[in-house]
Formats: structure tokens, C-alpha cells, sequence
């Protein structure tokens, strides 16, 4: 295949082209060869571009031609690592076998995601392990690590999400023993990142990607320097996925973890030679002080923490129990030095040791600028600070990150020699300032510039595309605002929701999906609607699936069985995750009802603190921030709805404030633009035509 890449793309879309044969129902789109002209482009010129790509359009697609048609070394990060299993799966290796490269492909993700094989024997000999049902889960984790050669626990069949044993089968950062560890040559997290080394394309996640920005642990340091071209997929989470990492946490839950660590460590390779009792009582004690100076607060609070403690605790008291546990880490730190050179693990209790307490002390002096900071109250408390945005980061450290070394997560200890040496491609990706960046998803804004992407991101000089949806929403779905419906804050609302959505779902036979913004909501749509179901007959009867009864891909899979053996349909009602990233075309899907408009919950610290940064810049935090932030997430939740030219649905917003505040028309406008009906006579016949 010889010309221009860009020839080569438009080739490759082309009727007859070579994506003809490689996907099933292939056919020419102007806005996917839109969008793939303008990577090409891109990765020919180098470059920053972000593309809104609506639903429909073929973004993957649009990407990854021109990606690996390029020959240059491509770095692919998607939102999930489901979204990670596709593109390596299935996507990638169809293009690759349809153009005839000869590209090698790699997939990296998390430690966490990778059994480790030294933990896995520490487990078998675990006295504490939960009940009888953990003991026939770990045997059957045994038997697929003699044959598995990746080692990734996606690969295990019917191994919950959730499951207790998965801490204690995998690494951390904290506790993984690196060159020093008995398996440190058959490890999956290294063989993961050999081969990711090594490959022309890799596929990774936005969570690994900022996690090494934040502790430069993951590899990616040494891999990014090599790559030409990258493409951030569902690039929408990037802002909130990066500020996860880019501050500080500290938990009373990890000092704890700590601490059993240690007794296990201690009493197994230098009973006697220290007195770990105390250490180890010294380190709870001060944790579990820590969390009795908090006191009783709702479960899932976020405490506020402007001045020298959080609101509503005495600062003394606060400042003396910080005080306790960061000697008590000294302490601990301290007794493990006298004892590192009998066991790696030693050294590696060691750092954790220094770590917490440099951490613990970071928490004693005040906030960083342009930071916020709260305590999460739980069981155990999370103490947390982070930046407001990641704009300043994208612009000094990721895109100039593989130009210039800099000093970022110098405050962190440096783990990459203990890997040893990576065999890996020798070379630099292409000059200075020639890198191409592309960030695309299917929402990224309500406004022609995607300022509300670009601008905590710190892309506002890139090239902007939006991309429309090839769907035609006017003939394929309707939406619904009920005028006559109580106010969302109305203690009537969620149950009128449940009644609404039932009446859907009995008319077409389950096919129903319940968006709620509150976990409280959730729960009281999912019981009001199996109340009502009860008087329909067994046969008729849709089964409703609740998010957090099951494990997520459980209810994915039976909702996308649908009324299929026998059964009658599903009704799914979900909350934060399911807003995007749900994928269920075809008629299994035909109602999705949305309880109120996702704005952002004004008493979170963060959400706060983003607020009065605007106000303090003369802007309005309404218009700026609340605003678009629900437009997006409004989007989302309505893009579950038509996922195929041959999709057809009613989308239920029970939030009158749409239709009768200003700002209602906005929110609209965001949307795809469906036929209005205007009562409920309408949504009845929608619903009935639908069922026809």
C-alpha cells in the first residue's frame, strides 16, 4: 500500500475497501472518514486534536486505521479495562488480519488486575482466611494458574469483582518484593510489561496511565518516550480519573493493612529479634484513634477540611492523633531497619513504613495551593487532597512527558530498578513537538468548543472536531418529560419514578433501564418496582436486577439475555456506572427512564472547591461547571438508549425542572435531537408501537 497516509485511510474507508471485509455490516460513513482523516492528519503533522464522536459514528474504528497504517509505535488508553479487552480482543487483531501488518499488540493493565503467583502461596498457608465458599474459589485459582499464561484475572470465569480473595491473590505497589521476590522470573506483572515493551501497539488504561504519572511505577516511563502517537478513548474521564492520583491519600485501613503485614512478616523470618506486638498495637491503636476522634457521621461522609482539622472536630485532638500514628509509623520504620537484611520483605515493609509517614506528615502542614482537601468516613477514614483539575499536570507532564525528563512523583520512591532490566525497543519516538495526541469520546461538551473538556484538562490549544451521529433520532426515539410529576426533592418523587418505569416495563416485557443519581433512590425504585410486579403473573412478570446485588458483569449479561428461555425481560436499575459504558442494542433495550438531572452534589468538597474558584475568576459556577457537567452526564445516560441504525426507544427524564427553568433548554439541546411527546397519552402510544 504505497501514497500519504491520509491516502491509505481514505482507501481503507472507501466501499470497497479493506474494512469491507473486515467488519460484518461494514458501510461508508462521511463522519467516521471524517474523524479518521483528521487523526491521520494529526499523526502526520503531530499535534493535539480532540474529537466528540457522537454514538454510531465508528470512533474505534476511526482511530485505529489510521493508527496502525501509520507504522509508527501507538499507545491506546481506554476508560475500562472491559473497553481494554475489546480493543485487544477484538478489534484490534480484526484490523490487523484484515491489512496484513505485521504489528505486534500488547495489553497492560494494573497490577491489581494480574494474579501474583508468590501472594498465591502466602494464601495457600492463610489461617484467616474467610469461610468454606473462599477455600473452593482459591482451588479453582490454583488450577487455572498452572495453565494461564497471563495471568489476568479477567480470564478466570465466575471470579466475582468483589470477591474478599482477590487482595490477597494479587500485589500492591506496597507489598510486591520486585527483583527480590522467589517469583520474581515467571511474574505476570513483569512478563505483562516485557511484552508491552516490546509491541508496536499497547493497549492500557487511563488508571494505569495517571497512576504512573502520580509514582512513575507502571513502566510506562520507559515506554512512553517510544511512542509517536496517543490516543486517549472515553477521554471524558480523564479529569476525574486523573486527580484520583495526581494528590495524596492516606487511610486508616492501610496503616491496618500494615500492620498485619508486618505480624506476618515478623513472626514468620525474626520472631524474637524484635518486639512486633508492641509496633504492631502501637500502629492500630493510633489508626483506630484517628477514627474515634471523628466520631458517629453519616455512612459515606465527606468532611470538609479548610483550617488546621476537619469541620466539626477538635483541632487538638485531630493534630494529637496524626501526631500518634506518624511516630507510631517511625517507630515501626525504625524496628524494620534493624532486621532488612534477613528478609526482602523487610525492605519493602521498610519503604511502606517511610511512606505512610511521609504521607501522615504531609497531612499536618496545610493544603496545597490550588487543592482541596476532606476526610471520607467510612468504617475506616480516608484523608485526601487533590488538585482541582489536571490541567497543569497535562501541560508540564504528560505532553512534554516523554520530551523532557522532569521531577514529577519525586516526592515518591522510584520502584522502576526493581524490576531489573526490561528488554524493550531501543529508540525515541520522533522529534520534539511531533508527537500526535488525540482524545476522543462520544461526549465531551454541550458547546462548540468542549470547554468543559479542554479546559481542566488543559487542551485549549488544540485542534477541536465534533463529529455528528449518523442515527436518525427523530424516527428511532422519542422523549418523555411528565409535566404532572412531584418535585425532585419531593419524598413522593422515587416511588412516582418506580410507578412510571413499572408501567413501561409491563407494557413491553421488561426491556427497561432505570438511571438514578442517589444510591438512596436506587434502592427505593428497585423495591417500589418488584412491589408492583408482584401482582402480574409469573410468566409476565419482568425480573428486575438491581446494581450491587450482583456483580456488574452478571447483570449486564442477564439484562442482554432479555426475555430469552422462556422468561419475561429485565428491568436494570442502576446508578453511577451504568450511566455510560452499558452497551445493550437491539429490541432488549427499548426505555430508559432517568430519575432527575445529574447535577454535580454541591456539598462535595471537590465540587465545592471547583465552584468558588470560578466565582473568585468573575464567572458564573452555574453556567460554568453545574451546568455542563450535568449536559454531559445527561448525554450519557441517554446514549444507552440507541446504540444501532435499528434501535428504536423512549427516553424518560422525570425531572420537570427540564421543561420549566430556563436552563432546561440547554439541557435539551445537549440531548440527540428525538421527537418530543407532550403528554402522557403520547408515551403511552410510544410505548404501545414499541410493544407492536
Amino acid at each position: 500500500m504505497t501514497g500519504s497516509l491520509e491516502d491509505k485511510v481514505r482507501d481503507a474507508f472507501a466501499r470497497d475497501g479493506a474494512l469491507s471485509h473486515a467488519a460484518e455490516q461494514f458501510r461508508e460513513r462521511p463522519g467516521q472518514t471524517e474523524m479518521a482523516m483528521a487523526v491521520a492528519r494529526t499523526i502526520d503533522q503531530g499535534g493535539v486534536l480532540v474529537v466528540e464522536a457522537g454514538t454510531g459514528v465508528g470512533k474505534t474504528f476511526s482511530y485505529l486505521v489510521p493508527a496502525l497504517l501509520s507504522g509508527e509505535r501507538v499507545l491506546l488508553s481506554t476508560a475500562t479495562k472491559t473497553l481494554q479487552d475489546q480493543l485487544f480482543g477484538r478489534d484490534l487483531p480484526r484490523l490487523v488480519e484484515a491489512f496484513g501488518l505485521p504489528v505486534r499488540t500488547a495489553l497492560l493493565k494494573g497490577r491489581a488486575s494480574y494474579l501474583c503467583l508468590h501472594r498465591l502461596d502466602m494464601a495457600r498457608h492463610d489461617a484467616s482466611l474467610p469461610e468454606r465458599g473462599s477455600l473452593r474459589t482459591l482451588a479453582k485459582i490454583e488450577q487455572w494458574s498452572k495453565a494461564t499464561r497471563t495471568g489476568d484475572l479477567a480470564e478466570l470465569p465466575g471470579l466475582d469483582e468483589r470477591s474478599p480473595l482477590i487482595p490477597l491473590i494479587t500485589s500492591t505497589r506496597e507489598n510486591c518484593l520486585g527483583a527480590q521476590c522467589p517469583q520474581f522470573k515467571p511474574c505476570h506483572v513483569n512478563l505483562a510489561r516485557r511484552e508491552a515493551l516490546a509491541a508496536d501497539i499497547v493497549v492500557i488504561n487511563h488508571h494505569l496511565f495517571f497512576a504512573d504519572l502520580a509514582v512513575r511505577e507502571t513502566g510506562m516511563a520507559e515506554l512512553l518516550p517510544t511512542v509517536s502517537v496517543v490516543v486517549f478513548d472515553e477521554a471524558h474521564q480523564l479529569n476525574e480519573t486523573g486527580v484520583q492520583f495526581l494528590g495524596a491519600q492516606l487511610g486508616t485501613g492501610q496503616a491496618l493493612d500494615f500492620a498485619h503485614d508486618m505480624l506476618a512478616a515478623g513472626l514468620q523470618h525474626a520472631r524474637g529479634l524484635v518486639d512486633w506486638q508492641q509496633l504492631v498495637s502501637a500502629t492500630e491503636r493510633a489508626a483506630r484513634e484517628l477514627r474515634l476522634v471523628v466520631g458517629k457521621q453519616w455512612p459515606g461522609a465527606k468532611l470538609r477540611w479548610l483550617g488546621a482539622s476537619p469541620e466539626g472536630i477538635d483541632p487538638a485532638a485531630w493534630q494529637g492523633a496524626l501526631d500518634e500514628l506518624l511516630d507510631a509509623f517511625r517507630a515501626a520504620a525504625d524496628g524494620l531497619d534493624t532486621v532488612s537484611e534477613i528478609s526482602p520483605d523487610f525492605v519493602r515493609l521498610h519503604e511502606r513504613a517511610r511512606q505512610l509517614a511521609k504521607r501522615t506528615a504531609r497531612f499536618a502542614l496545610p493544603c496545597e495551593l490550588d487543592s482541596v482537601r476532606w476526610v471520607d468516613v467510612g468504617t475506616q477514614l480516608r484523608l485526601i487532597e487533590s488538585p482541582l483539575d489536571i490541567a497543569d499536570a497535562m501541560r508540564k507532564r504528560v505532553l512534554k512527558i516523554a520530551d523532557e525528563p522532569d521531577e514529577a512523583g519525586a516526592d515518591e520512591e522510584d520502584d522502576l530498578d526493581a524490576y531489573g532490566e526490561q528488554p524493550g525497543r531501543s529508540g525515541a519516538a520522533r522529534e520534539e513537538g511531533r508527537r500526535a495526541w488525540v482524545f476522543t469520546s462520544a461526549t465531551l461538551g454541550d458547546e462548540p468548543t468542549l470547554r468543559w473538556f479542554t479546559e481542566p484538562c488543559g487542551l485549549q490549544d488544540a485542534e477541536v472536531l465534533r463529529v455528528q451521529s449518523p442515527f436518525d433520532y427523530a424516527s428511532q426515539a422519542a422523549i418523555y418529560v411528565p409535566r404532572a410529576f412531584p418535585k425532585p426533592n419531593d419524598p413522593s418523587h422515587s416511588q412516582r419514578v418506580a410507578q412510571l418505569a413499572a408501567r413501561g416495563a409491563a407494557e413491553l416485557g421488561g426491556r427497561t433501564l432505570v438511571l438514578t443519581t442517589t444510591l438512596r433512590a436506587l434502592r427505593t425504585i428497585g423495591d417500589e418496582m418488584r412491589q408492583r410486579f408482584e401482582l402480574l403473573d409469573g410468566q409476565h412478570r419482568p425480573e428486575v436486577l438491581v446494581q450491587g446485588e450482583l456483580p456488574k458483569r452478571v447483570l449486564m449479561d442477564r439484562f442482554r439475555e432479555g426475555s430469552s428461555a422462556g422468561r419475561a425481560g429485565c428491568v436494570l436499575v442502576a446508578s453511577a456506572s451504568f450511566w455510560e459504558g452499558f452497551d445493550a442494542p437491539g429490541d432488549v433495550l427499548q426505555l430508559v427512564v432517568i430519575d432527575k438531572l445529574p447535577f454535580p452534589p454541591p456539598n462535595d468538597p471537590l465540587v465545592e472547591a471547583r465552584s468558588q474558584r470560578l466565582e473568585s475568576q468573575g464567572r458564573s459556577s452555574f453556567a460554568d461547571y453545574s451546568l455542563p457537567e450535568a449536559a454531559v452526564a445527561l448525554k450519557q445516560g441517554a446514549g444507552r438508549l440507541i446504540r444501532r441504525e435499528t434501535d428504536s426507544g423512549v427516553l424518560a427524564i422525570c425531572d420537570t425542572r427540564l421543561v420549566a427553568m430556563g436552563y432546561g433548554r440547554r439541557l435539551l439541546a445537549a440531548l440527540p435531537p428525538m421527537r418530543r411527546l407532550e403528554n402522557e397519552a403520547d408515551f403511552e402510544a410510544a410505548l404501545e408501537a414499541l410493544r407492536n
